[in-house]
């Protein structure tokens, strides 16, 4: 299954639905990301009468690092005893075919592919006995894009991974998947850079979500991002990034200088 958020003429905010080949259902009114797997929904949409934004609307996005070992090293870094975590800004969120915009504050802005946890209801403790996938909603591409010299000059990460459109998410989420072994693949203009399997991280997705849950309350919404494979590098005003996952589809964003009006790939 195949969820989507989208915009149409006659509503104010963004609506969830189902992707059905050239269709969306839109959710009925009433039905949330609690309600799946079946939720009610209402007459179908063709998919080119809508506006699709990113499928997430979260209260918060949680950020693993160092979590591939070969990333980690790349980067000069030891690998952590426990998640090292870290929050990025919802603003930074941008839809499938968005621009990332390069800030005139950096001169060093990577792509991250990385695989993307969407949590479909509320979290928080999870006891022993609680399967931790039981609480996804579905999987998504994320391209955690980050200001690296920023990174570096602050010893933090948050204004290196919050500026505005750092945080491509899409193109939908996909419900029903196995993540313990997907191949995660990042493209810049059609040369590979990035690419390792889920089953390479050091922690893994049911873990970091109970890790989490025990640290803050994770709700319906709420997006993961696990952490990213080696490879990262520079990317520049013209390139076209895309992040990959098996089963899930194809990420797809330009780039372009921060004066530069943001274009929609096609």
């Amino acid at each position: 299954m195949r969820i989507c958020r989208f915009t149409t003429s006659g509503f104010a905010t963004s609506r969830i639905g189902i992707v059905d080949d050239r269709s969306i259902l839109p959710l009925a009114d009433g039905e949330t990301t609690e309600s799946f797997p079946n939720p009610r929904t209402d007459k179908p949409l063709s998919i080119t009468d809508v506006n699709l934004v990113a499928p997430v609307a979260p209260s918060k996005i949680v950020c693993v690092g160092r979590n591939y070992r070969e990333h980690a090293a790349e980067m000069g870094n030891k690998m952590p005893d426990e998640p090292l975590l870290f929050l990025k800004a919802p603003s930074a969120l941008v839809a499938n075919g968005d621009c990332i915009e390069l800030p005139p504050e950096s001169k060093q802005v990577e792509h991250e592919g990385e695989l993307g946890v969407v949590i479909g209801r509320r979290a928080r403790r999870l006891t022993d006995d609680e399967d931790p996938l039981s609480y996804v909603l579905g999987y998504t591409c994320v391209n955690d894009v980050t200001a690296r010299d920023l990174q570096r000059q602050d010893g933090q990460f948050t204004r290196a991974k919050s500026f505005d459109t750092f945080c491509p998410v899409g193109p939908f989420i996909v419900a029903g998947l196995d993540p313990l072994n997907l191949v995660v693949t990042t493209r810049v203009n059609g040369a590979t850079k990035q690419e390792g399997r889920t089953s390479d991280m050091a922690f893994s997705v049911p873990f970091l979500i109970r890790y989490i849950a025990n640290i803050m309350t994770l709700y319906p919404g709420d997006l993961i991002a696990t952490g990213t494979p080696a490879g990262v590098s520079p990317m520049k005003h013209g390139d076209v990034v895309e992040v990959e996952i098996e089963e899930i589809g194809v990420l797809r964003n330009n780039v372009c200088d921060s004066a530069e009006k943001a274009v929609k790939l096609m």
